[in-house]
């Protein structure tokens, strides 16, 4: 499917600037972030941090000391 995106010149410069540095091109940078965006790893990400957070409770609140 092909949609037109509108950038602000600040946005734009800062794809083109990410990509040059990646040696891809906008268009790829741009979809892996969208892919990024409506992947389910932040929902992963969080999950396992609660998993530890409570499996680990007792070793985390004697590092904090």
């Amino acid at each position: 499917m092909a949609m037109n995106l509108r950038l602000t010149d600040d946005e734009a410069d800062a794809l083109r600037r990410r990509a040059e540095q990646e040696g891809r091109s906008m268009q790829e940078v741009a979809r892996a972030a969208i892919g990024e965006y409506v992947s389910d790893r932040p929902a992963r990400l969080r999950a396992a941090i609660d998993r530890v957070r409570t499996e680990d409770a007792e070793l985390l609140a004697r590092l904090a000391r």
